[in-house]
């Protein structure tokens, strides 16, 4: 089985709250946005609010 190249992003493995999984799996096929697309956006909103919370203390 030929392994996928990823030149734009990085693997990295984490795990979900179980009552999580069916919502974020839902989201992702009623918007047709890939889960990953869905993490990203996620991600950088985390980093947004955190960054704000720092630059305020």
């Amino acid at each position: 089985m030929a392994e996928s190249v990823l030149v734009n992003r990085k693997k990295f493995i984490s795990s979900l709250d179980n009552k999580l999984v069916e919502p974020f799996n839902d989201l992702s096929a009623k918007t047709r946005v890939p889960k990953s697309r869905l993490l990203d956006e996620a991600i950088e909103d985390l980093l947004k609010k955190y960054e704000k919370r720092t630059a305020d203390q």
